[in-house]
């Protein structure tokens, strides 16, 4: 379950590496002023994981007792061998939550068992095959009329906007809207609004990736609980279709025959949902932002076959909404020639690999037609590897495509300055793009 607290994550927890530069407890820490949650990072992370990757590869961050580990294979490393680098602690808590908020959430009920980013268990691997069955590649092709159908109504909204005001914020107006309205037809989602599951989704995000004050915090809890209710009454209500997701909850069958519980259909919702629209729709204000920023490439998408979908995959290497993700140690082992102790809390640099001039040559440079492209880990490796990454891929190149077709003379709004960027530990995107 999401844990409230994480005590090994106190300031300077963790146990002594190997040599200097590794931001050990007690030795020169190259990057002391490193801060995850910090305006400088979440503005402009690229030189820090530059530093990260050749000074401190295995990094212990003083402030959340993180090894961060952000080399290209180090990270591949970590991500394929998950009897080492459990993921028990994937959706942990970032910030320990204070008496009052856990009260909150106590009162609501909340409480999720392990899923599916979290789950190691022998459970994991069915709850897996029934979620990708709703994802798989082919499932995804036949939805892009689909995808099509609701970009094109959202632009419409979005033209009314420009020709009534003469500028529109596509975060608000598309991105956002697009994946979500997805989300509830392709898994038969009713008896909610989009605006409503995407301020429950944010909400949980920041409450459990963030660093919010407290009366942020109880201002949350209060809506990841309406969430989690909602689900609740949703996966126990009985009157889901049968060929709809929750319907295919509800028929599952755990290894020994039982019937899935609520709980864990209740916990594999919830990842579903906030990871099938807000990382998808900060995923798709960022292809849109930088394709309106790049000299000519709004026009070429337009028009150009194969090009947004390869402009996706480059924006996914270099710039992938989810920036970072978290293992647990099973046991003491070693990366990189650091020694790491038995329950190592491990941050992989998700946004840092991608980066790795080893792997990617001038990675600062987008370029949609690399040969290798593949190679990044924006969707994990493994037997974690994001189930929807197929749909993630396709919502994003049909977003790009539709824009640019829908809205060939628009461009970033004069005076709107850089965006506010939503800085978690583990997502990072732009909260807005204004275009006239």
């Amino acid at each position: 379950m999401i844990s409230p607290a994480l005590d090994a994550w106190a300031p300077g927890g963790g146990a002594a590496g190997h040599g200097p530069g590794h931001g050990i407890p007690g030795t020169r820490d190259p990057l002391g002023l490193l801060d995850l949650f910090g305006d400088p990072f979440v503005r402009d992370p690229y030189p820090w994981l530059d530093r990260l990757r050749s000074e401190a590869p295995v990094h212990h961050d003083p402030a959340t007792g993180l090894w961060l580990v952000s080399r290209h294979q180090d990270v591949r490393h970590v991500l394929l061998d998950p009897d080492v680098f459990l993921p028990d602690n994937a959706q942990h808590s970032v910030t320990p939550l204070p008496v009052a908020v856990l009260r909150v959430l106590a009162r609501g009920g909340f409480a999720l068992p392990p899923a599916l980013a979290n789950n190691g268990t022998p459970t994991h691997p069915g709850l897996r095959r029934l979620v990708t069955r709703f994802f798989h590649a082919n499932r995804v092709a036949d939805a892009v009329p689909v995808i099509e159908r609701i970009a094109d109504g959202l632009l419409d909204e979005v033209r009314s906007q420009l020709d009534s005001t003469g500028h529109c914020d596509l975060f608000t107006w598309f991105a956002q809207l697009l994946p979500c309205k997805v989300l509830m037809e392709l898994l038969g989602i009713r008896g909610v609004d989009p605006a409503t599951l995407i301020r429950w989704s944010d909400a949980s995000l920041e409450l459990f990736w963030g660093r919010p004050p407290l009366a942020r915090q109880l201002e949350l809890a209060k809506l990841v609980v309406e969430f989690h209710q909602w689900l609740t009454d949703t996966v126990r209500g009985g009157t889901a279709a049968p060929d709809s997701f929750i319907g295919a909850l509800a028929r599952h069958r755990l290894p020994d025959g039982r019937p899935l519980d609520v709980a864990t259909a209740v916990g594999v919702c919830f990842f579903v949902f906030i990871a099938g629209q807000s990382t998808t729709g900060q995923l798709i204000t960022t292809v849109l932002r930088r394709a309106l920023a790049e000299s000519a490439m709004w026009p070429r998408v337009a028009g150009e076959a194969g090009l947004a979908e390869a402009w996706v995959e480059e924006i996914l290497r270099r710039e992938p909404p989810v920036t970072t993700w978290r293992r647990v140690t099973a046991r003491a082992t070693e990366v990189s020639g650091v020694r790491l102790p038995a329950g190592a809390q491990v941050l992989v640099m998700l946004l840092g690999s991608g980066s790795d001039p080893e792997v990617f040559p001038s990675p600062e440079r987008l370029c949609p037609r690399r040969e290798n492209i593949r190679h990044h880990l924006a969707f994990g490796a493994g037997r974690h590897r994001c189930p929807g990454a197929s749909l993630a891929r396709t919502e994003a190149a049909v977003a790009l495509r539709a824009a640019a077709r829908g809205l060939p003379g628009i461009r970033p709004a004069v005076g709107a300055g850089e965006p506010p960027m939503l800085g978690l530990l583990s997502f990072r995107a732009p909260l807005a793009l204004v275009v006239e």
